[in-house]
């Protein structure tokens, strides 16, 4: 299963879709991207294929950053969530 966090601005918490498949995932990962570079005020709708019921709107110039991630494999093994993270050097 693959994740998709989409980070908005303003907003401390991340939304996210799951795909089941890497080349769905990339394809999703790739639209957002899209939508991202494009600067528009395009309305992204996903929906989620672990949760069919669980669809998510999103204004295209509202979105800050997107992450895709595999959630079995390499993070679950090592006991780190993926993601990135800042450090602050004071």
């Amino acid at each position: 299963m693959f994740i998709i966090d989409i980070t908005l601005k303003n907003t401390p918490l991340s939304l996210s879709v799951q795909r089941k498949s890497e080349e769905d995932a990339e394809a999703t990962y790739q639209k957002i991207l899209q939508v991202l570079r494009s600067g528009s005020n395009e309305l992204l709708e996903l929906s989620c294929e672990k949760q069919p019921g669980k669809k998510i709107g999103i204004l295209g110039t509202e979105i800050s950053a997107v992450q895709i991630s595999d959630k079995s494999g390499t993070a679950a093994a090592s006991g780190r969530p993926p993601g990135f993270f800042s450090v602050s050097t004071g």
